[in-house]
């Protein structure tokens, strides 16, 4: 999963960005709402996390008035009733107040994942093969192993469009963040492990193409 994360508060900034990568997270951090908007329109990112108390404009309606749909969950020191209707009115998708445990934040990240997916549980399913969200369990013909972080990035990428081919360029988009070094195989890599722990078909190759798992009912 990759996301973006717009906070000017450098302690919260580096430790919630921290936080994020150990669970395996591609975390791209900017500190103003400029940024954060440029960074928006370039449509790379999953879901964004924004400090309501920026200077500067009003950015969550800014990202809304641009016609950015990616998911927004506002993390603020503010709790009042009415910041938090007004932030749900504008286009948040969900609204934490800090401080808050980063348990109850992913969590709330997957759930806001799952509604704009269309998911009313935390399972993916493709051919034969289903993937739970919160354990990170994937299930492959009845096997099934518990993914370390990266491989279940790649696999959640992989299945939230069953059928559809990504390209290496496409994965390495989801799975690695501004700055961090990709070797040229990583995603390769990344594929045999799956592989070599389940099965060859867990995964298909399209020759020049990229990579794909077979929807159900295919």
């Amino acid at each position: 999963m990759r996301i973006l994360l717009i906070e000017d508060d450098p302690m919260i900034g580096n430790s919630l960005a921290k936080a994020l990568r150990d669970l395996g997270m591609s975390v791209d951090w900017v500190t103003d709402g400029l940024d954060g908007e440029e960074a928006l329109a370039a449509g790379e990112h999953e879901l964004a996390l924004l400090n309501l108390g920026l200077p500067g404009k009003p950015l969550l309606k800014a990202i809304r008035t641009a016609g950015s749909r990616v998911p927004i969950i506002i993390i603020t020191a503010r709790d009042e009733l009415d910041g938090r209707v007004a932030s749900l009115d504008l286009g948040a998708d969900d609204y934490l107040a800090k401080p808050f445990a980063v348990r109850e934040l992913v969590a709330r990240m997957n759930a806001v994942l799952r509604r704009q997916s269309g998911l009313a549980q935390s399972i993916m399913e493709a051919r034969y093969m289903t993937l739970d969200l919160d354990t990170h369990e994937l299930s492959y013909h009845g096997a099934q192993i518990v993914l370390p972080m990266r491989e279940f990035a790649l696999m959640r990428a992989l299945m939230e469009r069953p059928g559809t081919i990504l390209s290496r360029a496409q994965l390495e988009e989801r799975l690695y963040g501004w700055g961090e070094e990709v070797e040229s195989n990583a995603v390769e890599v990344l594929i045999h492990s799956v592989r070599k722990k389940l099965d060859r078909e867990v995964i298909r190759n399209v020759r020049g193409a990229g990579w794909m798992v077979v929807k159900v009912g295919s």
